[in-house]
């Protein structure tokens, strides 16, 4: 086990400069652009994927990393750039994730590599759970997986809702009750490959930021997918059930809990980016901008709000990276994984706000970037568990209660 060490290798450093070097000469340049025109941004992605940033590679390499330290500092530098690109570029984690994390070893190898593709024919993958009627509320999943053991097929129905690349991925991970007595015990997650029939693209959302990010409904009407699409297996299956049927519904963790578990530090760490930009971006403006005859920053009423801003942004990276190294070495004992992301979320709303605070009127248009970063941070206190959801899990881990 790696000791936890605030200092970046020299691996980890060159990576972050090489990336920060993307985010300055091409995410930062085409951020505006696709926020306006609201499209998922194929071009910056395919650019990602030539120089190696979008790939199985490299999101490979980062989860191998023993210290965790990897994937975040490589997305909080993607996410400084732009969220709703960083979103467009990162969004197939998920669903590798969700392969990673349930999956068997043969499944992960045949279906990772397609939740990206290639540098010369890029694919895009989307993990799907959330329902119109079950946000927070992943234990109330009506989607339903019927098994026609005829067949060795699972047919599944239902609709997704607020699915990042939903519908125009090439590989759709959907988490689906398989017996819905068992609430979340009872579910679990299927692969449904590309150009399966009865899965479609419902409504795309038009969304208050990230825009360059796509996110639709995912509408599942008996799609059929072979046994060998159930991750985990049908053994593997059916013994959890037993279990979770004999305990009362207290078996092993929900799939998708699993998964976001496993994620919460990252998701932590595109808010740290967003923070980090408009923090810069204040901090350089308030040197600059001159009122009663000094630099604003000059002022206490300016000052103070920056050094709360740094402090905040500090704060939420240390949390981030130990939360990233607790899931790799010894997972996390006080929802260390929740902190990090709480924290960093709720950090990047109030930053940006502040950021816009400082610029004043300027901050307020378009034609400064601290309005979009401030659109683009909010997300993070609501998708992937929101606030109350993160202070929820954390209170249950310090108390070992069921805390409602």
């Amino acid at each position: 086990m790696p000791e936890f060490s605030l200092s970046l290798n020299d691996d980890q450093q060159q990576l972050k400069d090489w990336i920060h070097e993307f985010a300055v000469d091409v995410i930062r340049p085409a951020a505006h652009e696709w926020d306006e025109r609201e499209e998922f941004p194929w071009p910056i992605v395919q650019e990602a994927a030539k120089i190696g940033l979008y790939g199985l590679d490299f999101i490979m390499n980062a989860m191998g990393d023993a210290s965790g330290l990897t994937l975040p500092v490589a997305i909080e530098e993607i996410f400084w750039g732009d969220a709703g690109i960083g979103m467009a570029i990162m969004g197939s984690g998920l669903a590798a994730a969700g392969i990673s994390g349930n999956g068997t070893p043969e499944q992960v190898m045949e279906w990772v590599p397609q939740c990206y593709g290639t540098p010369d024919d890029v694919k895009i993958g989307a993990f799907c759970v959330s329902e119109p009627d079950a946000g927070s509320d992943v234990s109330s999943l009506r989607t339903r997986a019927v098994y026609d053991e005829a067949k060795d097929e699972w047919v599944l129905n239902g609709t997704k809702a607020w699915i990042t690349n939903g519908g125009i991925a090439n590989v759709h991970v959907v988490v689906a009750a398989v017996d819905p007595e068992l609430k979340g015990r009872g579910q679990a997650s299927f692969v449904v490959p590309p150009g399966t029939k009865g899965l479609s693209q419902g409504q795309k959302y038009l969304k208050h930021g990230i825009k360059a990010s796509h996110t639709a409904e995912v509408v599942l009407d008996d799609v059929r997918v072979p046994g060998r699409c159930l991750l985990g297996g049908k053994e593997k299956l059916d013994a959890k059930l037993a279990r979770a049927r004999e305990r009362g519904k207290s078996g092993e963790a929900q799939p998708a809990m699993k998964t976001f578990e496993a994620t919460r530090p990252a998701v932590g760490a595109q808010a740290l980016g967003i923070a980090r930009a408009a923090y810069e971006y204040a901090l350089d403006y308030a040197k600059e901008r001159k009122a009663f005859g000094k630099p604003i920053i000059m002022h206490q009423a300016i000052a103070f709000k920056l050094a709360n801003m740094i402090t905040r942004i500090d704060a939420s990276r240390l949390l981030i990276w130990r939360a990233a190294w607790l899931a790799r070495n010894g997972g996390f004992k006080n929802g260390e994984g929740s902190m990090s992301k709480y924290y960093a979320s709720e950090t990047a709303v109030r930053v940006t706000e502040e950021a816009i605070q400082i610029l004043g009127g300027y901050g307020y248009t378009r034609e400064y970037p601290v309005e979009r970063w401030h659109r683009d941070a909010k997300i993070h206190t609501i998708f992937e568990g929101t606030s109350e959801i993160q202070q929820l899990v954390i209170a249950r881990a310090i108390s070992g209660m069921r805390v409602e």
